[in-house]
């Protein structure tokens, strides 16, 4: 039994021009075409399909699922390791939804006399999320090599109790804007955009971003796909919410 084009994308949610372009760099050629052009895939090539979809949820690049899929003797032994991983994804993730449901109940029941949130342990804060990863890091440096360098020198002058302040604001910052996305609070309102005026402050602890950069940081928190991940465990959406948003204060007072 064969499926068209159009039926496969229909099944999988891989449009037609991705699949066509899986075929022009070799990953996933059709069974055969058509007189009339058309391609055509059989149950091999869908089994090939769910392969590359589930090495793509692991964010392997094409190049390396090319390499894995040309090298696999046994697909049974692949899928059993792709299972593993995705469980054990699951499981990061689960742990990482107790973190933030733990936050936000500290965040809304343990108020000091002064009105200031209290975390009652801070390691708890960072329970489940990896660490910023050294991609990102390198794509700071080479876009804004001087930042850089003023933002490195900042962090090693803090203490280790600055840092966990640091780190605890930030994460309480978070769930607040995924809480205005939730709403569906436009970005620009001004709760929002007040929001953005300490996240934009925070920053200045670091280096002063101009309004282009301001703009191209909250940009690279969508394009680069593991810092948008963090972003989007928080709250799904939650990289464009944000970047959007950054985007509006930087017209507004950056500008």
């Amino acid at each position: 039994m064969a499926w068209s084009i159009a039926e496969v994308a229909r099944m999988s949610g891989v449009t037609s021009r991705t699949l066509r372009h899986y075929d022009e760099v070799g990953l996933l050629p059709p069974a055969w075409i058509g007189s009339n052009g058309h391609r055509f895939y059989e149950e091999a090539d869908l089994l090939r399909l769910q392969q590359i979809l589930l090495m793509r949820e692991l964010d392997l690049g094409l190049r390396e699922i090319q390499a894995v899929l040309d090298s696999q003797v046994d697909q049974v032994a692949v899928l059993r390791e792709h299972h593993k991983r995705l469980l054990k994804e699951r499981d990061r993730l689960e742990t990482l939804a107790r973190t933030v449901g733990r936050t936000i109940a500290e965040l809304e029941e343990d108020k000091d006399t002064d009105g200031m949130t209290k975390i009652n342990r801070p390691e708890n804060l960072f329970e489940g999320f990896e660490p910023y990863p050294a991609e990102a890091e390198a794509e700071v440096r080479e876009r804004w090599p001087q930042e850089w360098e003023q933002s490195q020198q900042a962090l090693q002058t803090m203490t280790a109790e600055e840092t966990e302040q640091w780190q605890r604001e930030v994460t309480a910052q978070m769930i607040r804007i995924a809480e205005f996305m939730v709403a569906g609070t436009p970005a620009a309102d001004p709760a929002v955009q007040a929001e953005m005026d300490a996240h934009y402050q925070g920053i200045c602890r670091f280096w002063t971003p101009t309004s282009a950069a301001y703009k191209g940081l909250g940009q690279t928190y969508v394009d680069d796909p593991q810092i948008r991940a963090n972003y989007d465990k928080i709250a799904d959406g939650l990289a464009v919410y944000q970047r959007d948003a950054m985007v509006v204060y930087a017209d507004a007072r950056l500008s």
